[in-house]
């Protein structure tokens, strides 16, 4: 019998999918595979019996990789599972950052004693006039799982879209999209692009890369936005680039302390991956990795 401890709450439907010989425990100590979604595991005691971990979701920067491949413990992520919930939060970034909706909602709600609130705000919503995406140019950086659906989601508006992924070439590039301008330096992307959006994991390579230097090449009054990780763009240079007009939006999934003090920026409190569809796929996927390698020894998706 294998004993399955949950550091987080796990979507039942994917917990649904334990098979006979495996039984959920409250004992951490006990367990022979853990599912985690945000939880820290870098300070956490190692069990005895533990043989895996497996995060519902993506990222795994908060599991200590290569201390559990010095235990011999496996750990795999679900990549993909999630996509299409980032994908069409990124979307709604975009809408929010081309029309001050969020600037008409908080009009309305402020003024909603007002008897005659309907046309004060035939008065008032010129302030939060904006523009339309159709016809703009949206510069994709990483074209994984979430990029590549985000050029096509952008395609089917009417965008024009410019991609670059060091990890691709031309020809593996244009099966994603045969529309897509594909370029292989981020300085062909920043200088013709209304928006950017990020898809790239956070490493030491990528910690900081939206940098003065990024920004300096980019349009004036560029949007860009961050549905990845937050550690990827330099909170200091932001803040001075939105200042500066460079950027007139951050549409970010993260909320810190440096950001949150940005009036440019519309700061989301980490949602991407919050519906139940994302949350049940991540979680049938973890299950199922979980059941491969202790079953099998199948490594599809471990990540040490």
């Amino acid at each position: 019998m294998y004993k399955v401890h949950c550091l987080n709450n796990i979507s039942p439907v994917g917990l649904a999918n334990l098979k006979e010989g495996y039984e959920l425990t409250d004992d951490i100590n006990e367990a022979d595979a853990i599912l985690v979604r945000s939880a820290d595991m870098h300070e956490m005691e190692i069990p005895a019996n533990l043989k895996v971990v497996a995060r519902a979701g993506a990222g795994v920067n908060n599991i200590p990789l290569d201390k559990f491949a010095e235990a011999g413990i496996a750990v795999f992520n679900t990549p993909g599972a999630n996509a299409n919930a980032v994908k069409e939060l990124v979307l709604a970034g975009m809408f929010m950052a081309a029309r001050d909706i969020v600037g008409g909602i908080e009009w309305v709600k402020a003024n909603a004693d007002d008897p005659n609130v309907g046309k004060a705000a035939e008065k008032a919503k010129k302030q939060f006039a904006g523009g339309e995406i159709m016809g703009k140019t949206l510069g994709v950086i990483g074209l994984g799982a979430i990029g590549r659906l985000v050029v096509g989601a952008a395609e089917a508006l009417g965008m024009k879209v410019v991609g670059y992924d060091p990890f691709l070439d031309a020809e593996k590039a244009a099966a994603i999209s045969e529309n897509m301008t594909f370029v292989t330096d981020l300085a062909d992307l920043y200088p013709v692009c209304d928006y950017i959006t990020i898809h790239v994991p956070a490493m030491a390579t990528t910690k900081g890369m939206i940098n003065a230097e990024a920004f300096a090449q980019m349009k004036d009054g560029v949007v860009f936005l961050n549905f990845a990780r937050d550690t990827l763009v330099n909170d200091a240079d932001l803040a001075a680039a939105c200042e500066a007009g460079k950027v007139a939006r951050y549409v970010t999934d993260f909320a810190n302390p440096a950001v949150v003090k940005i009036p440019a920026a519309l700061v989301i409190p980490h949602l991407g991956a919050s519906t139940a569809e994302a949350e049940d796929n991540c979680a049938t996927m973890a299950v199922n990795s979980v059941m491969a390698y202790l079953e099998e020894g199948n490594t599809f998706h471990k990540v040490n």
